[in-house]
Formats: C-alpha cells, structure tokens, sequence
C-alpha cells in the first residue's frame, strides 16, 4: 500500500552521507542565501498588488504572513537539522508519513518552484521595460509585447510578455551549461538588494511627502474580505505570503552545510526576521509617501489585483499621477514619484539584476525536487539524465525552463503568486505534520534544534497555512486540487509501479549519478 511506503529514515541519511558533495556552507552564508531567495519580486513588485487588496493594511498583511512563515521555520529547522539531505517537504514526507503522501508534496512543490520561477520573471519584465526601456533608452514597447492575457478572462494590455519569455530562456539555458552563481556572487546581489531597500526606506520614512494621514483608513476593504475574494488584509497576507516564498530553498542546502544541526536553523529563521522588519518597513514608507488606497469598485470591494476592470481604470491617470496600485515596478515608482528619479531608477537597475538570481536558484530547487523523485524511480529516469558535457540534468532543466516561460509569457504577476503560493501552502502544511510525527516515531533520535512549544507551534503552523489558503481568490485555490489530481493521475498510472521503494529498492546510491552543485555553494 502506498501509505504504507514510508522511506526508512537510515536509508536517507546513509544515502546523504555517500555523496561527494562538499559542505562548505557557514551560517551567515546560509542567511545570506535565504535573504537572496526571499527578497525578490515579492517586496518589489507585489507591493502594489497587496495595496490594491489592502491598502494601508499591506503592513498587517507583511506582519500575518510574516508570523505565519516563522512558526513554519521553527519546524523546518528541526526537521532539516534532522534530515540534512535533499528534497524538502518531499524528502521529510517520504520518512513520515509514506510515498503517496510524498507524491502530493513533491507534484506541489513543482507547482511551487515553477510558477515562482514565472512569477519573478514577470516581475522582472516590469523593471526591464520601465526602468531599462522607457527610462534610459526612451522606447516604449509595444503593449501586445509587454502585456500578458489575463487567464480567465480579459487582457492586461498585451497579448505576450516578451521580456518574461526571454529571461526565462535565458536562466534555462545558463543552467543547462552548467554555469552557477558563486556564494561570494551571491553575497553581492543580496548587498545590492538590502542596500536598495535600506535607500527607499530611508527616503520615504524621512521624506517631506511622509504623511501618517495617508494611512486612514488603515483597512479600507476590512480585515477579511471574504471566502474566495482575494482581498483584505488577511487576502492581501496570502498573496504576499509568495514575498516570503524561498526561505524553505535554505533547506534544500542541507547536504552542502557545514554542522547543518546548528546553521540550517540559523540560516532559517535569521533570513525571516530579517525580511520580515524589512518588509514591513517599505510598506510604511511607500504608502505614507504616495498613498496606498485600492482603487474601489462599484460595489465598495477594491477591484482584483491584476484584472480588466482595475487595469481600465489605471489607464484614465496620467503618467505622473499614476497610483501605487497601478505600478508594474512599485519602489522605483514611489521614488520617481516624490521627486527622487535617479535614485528609483538605481532601486529598478537593482531588481533587474537581482532578479534573475532568484529565478536561477528557484529554477535549480524544481530540477532537484524533479531529480530526487526521479532518483526514487517515482518519475521516468530520464528526467535525472545528466548531460556528458555540461554535467547538469539537461532534460528536466529544458522542459522547466518552457514551462516557466509559457507560463511568464501569458500569466499576470499576481495571478502567478496565488497560484504557487496554493503548493507553497500545502507543502508548509505537510513539513509541520512531518515534525509532530518524528517526535513521536523518532523520539531517540538526536536533535540539535528542537522547535519550541511544537505542541503548540505544529497546530498553529497547520491553521495558518490553512487559513491563507482560503484567503487567496477562488480560482487560485481550485488550481491545487486540479493539480494535485492530475498527479494523482500519474502516480497511479506510472509512479506507483515504477517506485524503487514498492520494488524493494530501498539503498538509492545517490553517488551513481552526477548532482550539479546549489546555486550559491561553489
């Protein structure tokens, strides 16, 4: 039965221990790599979508989402201090609680990775041809090019977002040949970033335009907005739960940590509260500069972030007076906004090249959830090809690389958070109920970090998640269970037959095959 396939947890430590992998990671590089993959198209773009659900409540909605993300640190530092190894949730629910349940986890992780991956590439397009286009060059791309459809119904203005599409490629093809970031690489992006974000906070916060008027009213589409609405500062806090996305890729670095038992947790929760007191900070500097009310419809509800109806109304305001709400790039836009341009272009040159690092190590955590289960005969071998000369798993990495890019090409930002946030979510979930597990059936094992008060932290992190998750807009929401049954689909049809574990394959010799290295290691 495939409840009853549950990984021995030996087998996945002895496996981890055989690898040639180098562990050469510190703790402040961990933090480092964690700040890297959560300050990203989250804080700089999604500001504006969180305005439009929340308005001044976006700082609520930081802080909700924020909590929310840390008691779910606490019980990912226990479990990947425990089980330093690859694979994430997927890995930790193979040891707990079998391989179906594992299959649900990795196929959502899939739906994590790559829809993030597109999401930041949106993002990014935005930057691109604000900042780089239209700022310095003075060209205005077309709007069918930079544009994408709005999926289930109208159009935001384009038919195709070209820019997302070629940066996309581009990430793919770079990690085909095998070309990764460096941590001291790394470590300059994430100064760019910080010191980015510590430049707008300083302006606005201390700027003549600060007005604490602005913030009334603070909730103007109330607390909750209501099953399947999407808005309010609680639907805003499942929206920008995606600014947090990428905290669990610290994890996913286990194998390459020097004493993981003590710098996984530290990487872990350090890069949370450290972007979290960020996060909050730019909040309250760009909606006490410019204002951050959502732009209402008829019917006293804030008009979808990212829709038709809120597009059609953002097109009746001039260039300069354009709100915060209707900003493809927000920080940069606050900052031209209050008379500070060259400093909101240098705030867009900075997300523009960070940018692409996120979606680089997001891309890299999908190959390695891929290659993981298809190193546990759960998918077709072929998918952990590695090729003869790049030395990368070429066949996985180019089928990604084109659905991240079909996906940025026709997909709003917003829409794209939603829906990687719904696998996120589901996958938090699972790492929470994983820990309450091991306590029980590993209470022997050692434990450097144990969380606190899990008895009370598990719970909580399950309600929470589970509470965003019916927050976020319906169709969001319904994307997971018809995700999750196509893989379920596929399970049966395939996976289940082929498993290593189901066919008493349980010693996987992960040394056979050639991993390529985390992005922010070598």
């Amino acid at each position: 039965m495939p409840f009853a396939r549950v990984k021995p947890l030996d087998a996945i430590l002895a496996t981890a221990e055989r690898k040639s992998l180098h562990r050469t990671l510190g703790w402040f590089q961990l933090t480092l790599f964690g700040i890297g993959c959560v300050i990203g198209t989250g804080i700089f773009v999604l500001t504006a979508a969180g305005a439009q659900k929340a308005g001044p409540g976006l700082m609520l909605a930081f802080a909700i989402a924020g909590a929310i993300c840390i008691v779910a640190a606490l019980c990912y530092a226990e479990i990947a201090a425990m089980i330093p190894v690859a694979g994430s949730a997927y890995t930790y629910t193979y040891a707990t609680m079998g391989e179906l349940l594992a299959w649900t986890v990795g196929w959502a992780l899939i739906l994590e990775y790559a829809v993030a991956a597109s999401a930041v590439a949106v993002g990014w397009s935005g930057f691109f041809s604000g900042t780089i286009l239209t700022e310095f060059l003075g060209v205005q791309l077309p709007s069918w090019l930079a544009g994408a459809p709005l999926a289930l119904g109208g159009i935001e203005g384009g038919f195709i977002n070209l820019p997302a599409v070629v940066i996309s490629l581009l990430i793919t093809w770079l990690l085909m040949i095998g070309t990764t970031e460096s941590a001291r690489v790394n470590a300059v992006l994430v100064l760019i970033k910080v010191t980015a974000l510590v430049a707008f906070i300083a302006i606005t916060l201390t700027s003549a335009y600060f007005d604490p008027d602005r913030f009334n009213p603070f909730l103007p589409a109330g607390l909750f907005g209501g099953f399947g609405t999407g808005v309010g500062a609680v639907g805003a806090a499942a929206t920008i739960f995606f600014a947090y996305v990428g905290f669990d890729a610290v994890s996913t670095a286990a194998e390459e940590t020097k004493n993981p038992q003590r710098n996984v947790p530290i990487g872990l929760i350090g890069s949370l509260l450290f972007c979290t007191v960020f996060y909050i900070a730019v909040a309250a500097g760009a909606i006490g500069t410019v204002g951050g009310q959502p732009i209402m419809g008829p019917n006293g509800v804030p008009f979808p972030a990212g829709s038709e109806e809120l597009a059609r109304q953002c097109a009746t305001y001039a260039a300069d007076q354009l709100p915060l709400v209707c900003s493809n790039e927000a920080l940069a836009h606050v900052l031209r906004q209050i008379g500070w341009s060259g400093v909101g272009n240098a705030v867009g040159i900075a997300a523009m090249l960070a940018l692409p690092s996120v979606m680089l190590i997001l891309m890299f955590g999908q190959t390695r959830i891929f290659f993981v289960m298809s190193r546990d005969g759960l998918l077709p071998e072929v998918l952990s090809r590695v090729h003869p000369k790049w030395k990368t798993p070429y066949i996985v990495t180019a089928a990604t690389g084109v659905a991240v890019a079909i996906a940025a090409a026709f997909l709003p930002v917003g829409r794209l958070a939603d829906i990687a946030n719904a696998g996120t979510l589901y996958a938090f979930m699972m790492v929470a109920i994983a820990v309450m597990i091991l306590r029980r059936t590993a209470a022997d094992r050692p434990r450097s970090f144990r969380t606190p008060a899990l008895a009370l932290l598990g719970p909580l992190t399950i309600a929470g998640c589970v509470f965003l998750f019916f927050n976020l807009p319906l169709d969001a929401m319904l994307v997971l269970p018809i995700w999750g049954f196509v893989g379920l689909v596929i399970y049966v049809a395939y996976s289940r037959g082929a498993s290593h574990l189901g066919r008493g394959i349980v010693d996987v010799h992960e040394g056979d095959e050639l991993e390529p290295p985390v992005p922010g290691t070598h």
